[in-house]
């Protein structure tokens, strides 16, 4: 069984942090009902800042399905943690740059919950590369459709089902502000979900559907070791002006701010949560 001590073993700041798994969510984080009787659909869910806002949001009392590629074992320990928490998670797998997956996956979560209130659009991929010249076709198609094409499928899809105090929040970074040089396809793509946001939300606001965002920094999630080398993994987020990496655990609450009635009177906004590293816009 996978339980929760097994992601919370160090805490924030703690010198191993960097070899160890990432946090999802603090053992003393209360829920209070803040997402009772919600249903959120999480594209990217089964690990890092997606698995991190599941449980939080389950905590909060709020049912999740949650859309992955093909990371089965990560899928189904994010289950079974959102069941310990005494909701339900729906998983769905497929690829989110096919527009009738995403079309389909919506329809799934409506048809097993009855409803669907919360969207976070999250999932994302990033190929380094340290010249322009060297981002091919392949690997920029696959950043833009994955990075923000999915989130035009499935909002548009969503909005079907949501009305009014619902939710839309999308997942950008820091790098959409002050720019990535070996993530430039990554970078702008995170540029694109910002601007999505802001248009989104202004279209929307005499629906009451706020749109809103998160632009995480330096967080510790499995797409870090897998995109960079080690000398990069070893001075990753100590550049911020707090001196460390983030964990997933300091990012999912926020996400439960904006989906919640704590928010009711934020819509088109950012929430910078990067270690102190001051972001314009």
């Amino acid at each position: 069984m996978i339980t929760k001590e097994k992601i919370q073993d160090n805490q924030p700041g703690d010198q191993h942090e960097m070899e160890k798994q990432p946090i999802s969510i603090r053992s003393d984080y209360k829920g209070s009902e803040k997402l009772q009787g919600k249903v959120a659909l999480i594209s990217g869910g089964d690990s890092g800042i997606g698995r991190s806002a599941a449980m939080h949001f389950a905590r909060e009392g709020a049912h999740v399905a949650i859309l992955y590629l093909n990371e089965d074992v990560d899928a189904e320990a994010t289950k079974e943690l959102v069941k310990n928490e005494g909701c339900e998670c729906l998983l769905i797998k497929g690829d989110i740059k096919d527009e009738e997956f995403c079309n389909e996956a919506v329809q799934k979560t409506v048809s097993h919950f009855g409803n669907l209130n919360i969207l976070v659009n999250n999932a994302a991929m990033q190929f380094p590369e340290d010249r322009l010249e060297d981002i091919g076709l392949k690997n920029l198609r696959t950043t833009f459709e994955t990075n923000i094409l999915s989130f035009f499928y499935l909002t548009q899809s969503a909005l079907k089902h949501l009305g009014k105090g619902d939710s839309i929040i999308n997942t950008t970074s820091i790098t959409a502000y002050r720019g990535k040089a070996t993530l430039i396809d990554y970078a702008s793509t995170k540029g694109a979900v910002v601007s999505f946001t802001r248009s989104l939300s202004s279209n929307l606001a005499k629906k009451g559907i706020r749109v809103n965002a998160v632009a995480p920094g330096p967080i510790w999630t499995p797409l870090i070791p897998s995109s960079f080398d080690r000398e990069e993994l070893d001075g990753f987020g100590k550049d911020v002006p707090m001196g460390r990496v983030g964990q997933p655990s300091e990012v999912g609450p926020a996400y439960v701010f904006l989906a919640s009635e704590d928010s009711s009177y934020i819509t088109g906004q950012v929430l910078h949560i990067n270690g102190g590293e001051i972001i314009g816009g």
